[in-house]
């Protein structure tokens, strides 16, 4: 797989399921939000975060170049596995394309090094 590293930091939200939906700020180009009966969940670039939000902050995003088929199987296997045996957590989203792999910042450099080891390539996002 070939992940791009999005050169912005991204936060994970949490919010009440009842809040108001939360829009996108003008210009996002990362932005999810993902409503369950527990909570209403957000992750978007750092100072994008809806305003009363739980916030967990220092993710950095590795987007996996798609689009990938929906009958695919064992693509974030490949990723968490190796990450998990490096002690490596993974906050793990999905579009319709693609899937997005954060983890904490701290852990990005051994993570792109693990993900190489594992036959994966990041590169940095376009200029």
């Amino acid at each position: 797989m070939k992940f791009v590293l999005d050169p912005d930091p991204c936060v994970v939200c949490r919010l009440r399921p009842t809040s108001p939906w939360p829009a996108p700020p003008a210009g996002s180009t990362l932005y999810s939000a993902t409503l369950s009966p527990d909570e209403l969940s957000v992750v978007c670039h750092e100072g994008d975060e809806p305003k009363g939000a739980m916030v967990e902050s220092g993710w950095r995003a590795l987007r996996i170049v798609g689009p990938l088929a929906f009958d695919l199987v064992g693509v974030i296997a490949s990723i968490t596995v190796p990450l998990a045996a490096a002690d490596i957590g993974v906050f793990v989203m999905s579009t319709f394309d693609t899937d997005l792999v954060l983890v904490q910042d701290s852990d990005l450099d051994v993570a792109i090094d693990v993900l190489d080891g594992a036959g994966h390539r990041v590169v940095p996002a376009p200029a």
